[in-house]
């Protein structure tokens, strides 16, 4: 059993292993930068740790500042969390040789699956479904020209290492080839460190469907069903809900199955995820693996209410050496849950990054929402992480009653200060293709213009905490108080991140 845990991450992910380890009175050990003395996560956790400047490098990336945190404060196990070191084997490795336990999988499973290349080959001889392609040895221009080829036009040239869209390129005419080839390679070494190239035939308008696996130490693998990630801005997933309204029950079936043996033959341990692209319709759909992500996922919330797992819980008792609780035959999915992203970020300028005083921040409260946040009210936005605030999520006996909760959690979801993406979320959906699930991985590019046009509307809720904040009137005040003074909300909200 785990008596300590340090915490290697930040924001909401942090405080939400903090509940976690709360429930089975593991003691925490969170660790901060410069920029995060007063975050949230610091002031949830037992003790604190400063690890160094507020860039990545000089604090959550340092493997060795981390390291003598846990040895300082006698922790004796590690949750990564998601992003920084989460997937890096060398890290994984590090703990374990300062005697530490690493929440997550073994080192040797995290390469295993952190090539793509790697991955693909061994989900072949598995005989889990890949996309059809190539992966030469001869990584000259033109033998991967040569390879695109024989895979045929469209086609996707892919980096081996990293993920997130970087270094990959679509290729629909040969002349763009040896161009996109070239760029493809630059870009996959400045990010990853790694040139390694491959060549995959484009799936046309796919879903993107992705499965939770869960394996413990004692050779136990379970899936707890798939989520649905379509809805994606730039290859970053921006709604994701489960189940996956595509699926019939013998997709479902035959995709857990793929899943498991995906874990299986990775020597997998811990919860980790499988992610595949769904083509077609019915039980005729196809779906190929895309890659594994070692690691919690940040929407595994959606799995949690669905399944009624906890997943975290899970992860550090495994940890611990317990085995699985449950058997594939125990688990079920009941009724549908939707996870919204909210970001820090101005849809009017592509979406950038945006950094500044949170002046006020009020989470919807009800049945059936949920908000894992990693901020709080007279906290700042730094410019130097990811500017994920907080994840609304929401259950609801049906879809259609998850969607109508998620809107009606975002209109009153108050946050002032800086741009976020709540607009957004909330055109998305009410975009009729989303309400009928009409989706695939190209939906918010296909859509954009009407995306645009619906995310002018300002939620209520913002307007009147606007008025409230400037009158210095109490969060309690009706609307009604709001209009009757006779100011105008578009007036007020002029400097508050909501004009």
């Amino acid at each position: 059993m785990i008596r300590r845990l340090l915490i290697a991450n930040r924001g909401e992910i942090a405080v939400r292993i903090v509940r976690a380890c709360r429930d089975l009175g593991i003691e925490t050990v969170a660790v901060y930068s410069d920029a995060d003395r007063r975050a949230p996560h610091v002031r949830a956790a037992d003790v604190a740790a400063h690890l160094g400047g507020s860039a990545p490098a000089e604090s959550y990336l340092n493997v060795e500042r981390l390291l003598a945190a846990a040895r300082t404060h006698e922790a004796d196990a590690v949750h990564p969390g998601y992003g920084f070191l989460s997937e890096r084997a060398h890290f994984a490795r590090a703990c374990r040789d300062a005697g530490l336990t690493f929440v997550g999988p073994p080192p040797e499973a995290i390469e295993r699956m952190g090539s793509k290349i790697g991955a693909r080959q061994l989900m072949e001889k598995t005989g889990v479904p890949v996309v059809p392609g190539e992966t030469p040895l001869d990584q000259s221009d033109g033998a991967l020209a040569a390879a695109v080829e024989r895979v045929g036009f469209p086609a996707l040239i892919k980096p081996s290492a990293g993920g997130g869209g970087i270094g990959m390129k679509t290729l629909r005419d040969r002349r763009d080839a040896l161009d996109a080839i070239q760029r493809a390679r630059r870009e996959a070494l400045s990010a990853f460190g790694d040139a390694t190239l491959y060549v995959e035939r484009l799936v046309e308008r796919p879903r993107h469907v992705e499965v939770q696996v869960i394996a413990d130490a004692h050779g136990h693998v379970v899936h707890g069903f798939e989520r649905e990630c379509s809805v994606q801005r730039r290859h970053q997933k921006v709604v994701e809900e489960s189940p996956c309204a595509a699926l019939t029950p013998a997709v479902r079936e035959r995709m857990g199955l793929a899943a498991v043996a995906a874990a299986r033959a990775a020597g997998y341990v811990n919860a980790g995820t499988i992610e595949f692209l769904l083509e077609g319709d019915g039980d005729a759909a196809r779906f190929f693996f895309l890659e594994m992500n070692t690691r919690l996922q940040v929407e595994h919330p959606v799995t949690e209410l669905v399944t009624g797992i906890d997943l975290v819980r899970a992860q550090l008792l495994i940890a611990g050496g317990d085995p699985l609780p449950w058997s594939q035959e125990t688990l079920s999915q009941r009724g549908h849950a939707i996870e919204c992203r909210v970001y820090a970020e101005d849809p009017d300028r592509e979406f950038l990054p945006q950094a500044g005083p949170l002046l006020m921040y009020r989470e919807p409260r009800g049945p059936g929402i949920r908000v894992d946040a990693g901020v709080a009210e007279g906290g700042e936005v730094s410019i130097f992480y990811d500017p994920l605030l907080a994840k609304l999520i929401v259950y609801g006996e049906t879809r259609a009653a998850a969607i109508a909760r998620a809107i009606t959690a975002l209109e009153q979801f108050v946050i002032l200060g800086i741009r976020t993406n709540i607009p957004f979320l909330l055109a998305i959906l009410r975009h009729p293709r989303f309400q009928k699930a009409e989706i695939d991985t190209s939906f918010l590019d296909r859509e954009r213009d009407a995306l645009r046009t619906r995310e002018a509307d300002v939620p209520l809720a913002a307007f009147a905490a606007a008025a409230v904040h400037e009158s210095g009137a109490t969060a309690a005040a009706p609307v009604g108080d709001m209009n009757r003074r006779g100011r105008d909300p578009f007036e007020t909200l002029q400097g508050w991140g909501l004009d």
